[in-house]
Formats: C-alpha cells, sequence, structure tokens
C-alpha cells in the first residue's frame, strides 16, 4: 500500500494587519489560500514590544514567514514620543528577528526611505550609508541593524510614500482636502517615489514564492522620482478635480521633523535578484484613485 503524503501549507504571520500594508495583504491572500496559511495580528492580538508575547506567539504558531508591517510611522510625533518610537520600530523588531532565528523563520522586515538624509541627487543603493534626519527614520535603522545582526534569513525591504485605499495616507488626505478648499499649498522641493501598497504587497509575495532566497537589504516602491507637489497634481487630475495647487519650499512648511530632501532610491537591486520590476508610480496612482473616488 503506498504512503499518502500530504504536504503542510507554509504558514505566514503578518503582524500590522490593520495598517496600510496589513490590509492589502490581507485583501490578496485568498489568491494564495492553496499554499499558504495566513495568521493576521495587529497590535491588539500581539503587542510586539512584549517580548514574552512574540515569544508565546511564534511558540504557538510556528510560521515560515514573519512579515513585519508593523510601526510607528507618526514622523513628527516621534520627535517627542522618542522611546515609543524605538520600541516599536527598534526593541520590538529585535524581539521578531530573535524569534524568527529561534524558530528558523524568515523575517521580510519593512522599513524606509527615511533612513538616508537627503543630500545627494544620485539614488541611493541599498550599500550606501544611512544618516537619518530624524527620531522616526532613527528608529527605524536601529530596526533594520537588529533584525539583520539577529536573523541572518532577514529580508529589509525599504519603501517610500506609501498610500493606498486604506487608513491614513497622503492621497485620501489630498482627495479629502480638495473637496473642501479652492487651493492647496504643496511642497515642490522634496523628491522621493509615491509607492501603491497594493504593489508592495504583491511583491512581497512574489519574494515569499521565490525558492531562491537572498536575504539583505532591498529597495522597493514606484518609479521615477517626483515631489508631493507633481504628486498633488496628478491626484487632483485623476480626479477631475478644480482646485489649484501652489508649489511651496521646505521652509515655507516647517514641521518638527525634517524630511530628505531628495531620498530617491535604486531599484536595480530587487530587479536583478528577484525579478520583480516595479510600476510607474502614475498608473499605479490612477488605478488606486479610481477605487477611492468610487467608495
Amino acid at each position: 500500500m503506498s504512503k499518502i503524503i500530504k504536504l503542510q501549507m507554509k504558514k505566514i504571520a503578518v503582524l500590522g494587519s490593520n495598517g496600510q500594508l496589513g490590509n492589502c495583504i490581507r485583501k490578496i491572500a485568498p489568491d494564495f489560500e492553496n499554499s499558504y496559511e495566513f495568521i493576521f495580528t495587529d497590535s491588539q492580538t500581539l503587542d510586539i514590544t512584549d517580548e514574552d508575547q512574540v515569544s508565546s506567539f511564534f511558540y504557538d504558531n510556528k510560521p515560515d514567514y514573519c512579515i513585519n508591517a508593523s510601526a510607528y510611522t507618526a514622523v513628527d510625533l516621534a520627535e517627542k514620543e522618542i522611546d515609543k518610537a524605538f520600541a516599536v520600530n527598534a526593541d520590538g523588531v529585535g524581539y521578531l528577528a530573535q524569534a524568527c532565528a529561534d524558530h528558523k523563520s524568515i523575517l521580510i522586515h519593512i522599513s524606509t526611505d527615511y533612513v538616508f538624509d537627503g543630500d545627494t541627487n544620485l539614488p541611493y543603493s541599498e550599500d550606501d550609508f544611512t544618516s537619518p534626519t530624524g527620531i522616526y527614520g532613527e528608529s527605524k535603522r536601529k530596526g533594520e541593524e537588529l533584525a539583520l545582526e539577529i536573523n541572518p534569513r532577514t529580508i529589509v525591504l525599504r519603501t517610500s510614500w506609501l498610500y493606498s485605499e486604506f487608513n491614513k495616507n497622503f492621497v485620501k488626505t489630498m482627495l479629502n482636502l480638495f473637496s473642501q478648499k479652492d487651493e492647496l499649498g504643496i511642497v515642490a522641493d522634496q523628491f522621493g517615489q509615491p509607492t501603491n501598497a497594493n504593489d508592495l504587497a504583491e511583491a512581497i509575495m512574489d519574494i515569499v514564492q521565490n525558492p531562491n532566497k537572498s536575504f539583505g537589504v532591498f529597495h522597493f516602491s514606484n518609479y521615477p522620482e517626483t515631489t508631493w507637489f507633481e504628486f498633488a497634481k496628478k491626484i487632483a487630475e485623476f480626479s477631475n478635480s478644480s482646485i489649484q495647487l501652489n508649489p511651496l519650499t521646505t521652509e515655507q512648511y516647517p514641521t518638527p521633523a525634517k524630511r530628505p530632501a531628495r531620498s530617491t532610491m535604486s531599484l536595480d537591486k530587487i530587479e536583478e535578484i528577484y525579478k520583480i520590476e516595479p510600476k510607474h508610480w502614475e498608473n499605479s496612482l490612477e488605478e488606486s484613485v479610481r477605487i477611492l473616488t468610487q467608495q
């Protein structure tokens, strides 16, 4: 009598599942239900700043992959809430990395372009020196360091200017303001790459499915670079808004935390190693605005 061998599905723990990226992964999870079992947690069900909770979660669930989409993202508030920012973005990541190392799990940790100071005219590569300008960036850099030091099977994905149909983000804020105002000033001297969180979710699943894992730091965003002002102009165009947008300098729009002037990231590495081709940001934005304006 021949034995029937039942292959056990790989488990994917998605932490921070109520955030933008977490919701986008949740949205596409049914497409992978025959191959992967998803475990979604949020800060209420798993506090990553509690080392014992993290350890117990991994012992009980034994995930093959841990996608850490949880983060403290209040860039300006972080300048005051320093301990809170580091607890979530650094200490908690260290606890996750240790649990992943203990259980031989692959950690996919989401980081940010704010680990760079932005004082360059060239796109940043993954190997370029990091020099954050604020507490948020500093806490995220520390999280990267801990993840890579503690768990060799870690993939750090730096992304930028994330938006989606979920939660608070620049696109939703603009659409809301367009309906309330006749004109608006937008910063026009900060450069970066708007990224649709749905595209990031798909890229993560492409990495999960790739049998030839390469670990370390990777950049993923939509391309090419643009400014917040040009970004807002396209949101207005795609939503058929007649609002008047006026360009501002960073000096005209001061914030508690300094933003990188140009945090554009090179995408060559993820294209070469994982064969992931990022989309043009305007194409992804148009689809997102269409969804948002139909809600």
